[in-house]
């Protein structure tokens, strides 16, 4: 959905949000063309803050998409609140229950509207020390293999300057400096048509994962660790993706 074509809320939003973001933030943004302007999208992002939506929403908004982020189904009952969420085109996920089904089906309805659809692997902010990413759940590579949609990976450093998730602290001042990087689609063609078995699933998950630290290390400097140090498997060592496709 380019930013023509956005509803009386969407644009609400903006005028809400966009000015307040552009002087709490001075902002680095990379890769904007790899959003591109029409067709699905499923991008997947790295999460390190509770300010990352309004981060991320702001680049993929400045890159002529309108994002559409996926949130806890109680939210959308909030009186007023989640009938906004409706209007700004949020789509409410079902957690642990059987109407998770209901969740992938709104968001294979968004894509096939030519949506951009933005997933946190992770499901939640990373729980590492240096908030590198964590074990990624397999939503994004399920919905990929549904839709065909390309994945695109945007990794994110300094909205953990905006709020602090290891000492939950909000930075009120301005100028916090966040930098954003898009990178072209992570290549899942070897998995083109298969089925959505548990080992696919997690193959497809490990190449987004390590393409996202891998974006996240260029623009932290260093070396990254190993994935999945906490609360998984320890994964050694391994080539990059782009080296071993």
């Amino acid at each position: 959905m380019g930013q023509r074509r956005l509803g009386f809320w969407q644009w609400l939003a903006v005028v809400l949000v966009k000015p307040v973001m552009t002087v709490w933030t001075r902002r680095t943004w990379r890769g904007l063309e790899h959003l591109g302007h029409d067709g699905p999208l499923i991008i997947v992002a790295n999460h390190i803050s509770h300010a990352d939506p309004l981060v991320s929403a702001h680049f993929i908004y400045d890159a002529g998409r309108w994002p559409q982020f996926l949130g806890k189904a109680s939210v959308f009952k909030v009186p007023v609140v989640g009938w906004i969420l409706h209007r700004c085109k949020q789509i409410p996920v079902e957690r642990g229950s059987v109407d998770a089904v209901k969740s992938l089906d709104a968001l294979v309805k968004a894509l096939d509207e030519g949506g951009a659809v933005v997933i946190y692997p992770e499901g939640t902010t990373s729980r590492e020390p240096d908030l590198w990413p964590m074990k990624g759940k397999t939503g994004a590579a399920r919905l990929a293999l549904a839709t065909g949609a390309p994945v695109v990976p945007l990794a994110m450093w300094g909205p953990e300057r905006i709020f602090d998730p290891r000492r939950a602290r909000l930075n009120p001042r301005p100028r916090i400096p966040v930098t954003v990087v898009a990178g072209p689609p992570i290549d899942l063609s070897r998995w083109a048509g298969a089925a959505p078995s548990r080992q696919v699933l997690e193959e497809m998950t490990e190449v987004i994962m390590l393409r996202l630290r891998d974006m996240l290390a260029e623009i932290r400097g260093g070396t990254p660790p190993p994935l999945w140090q906490r609360g998984g498997r320890t994964n050694a060592e391994r080539p990059r993706p782009e080296a071993t496709a």
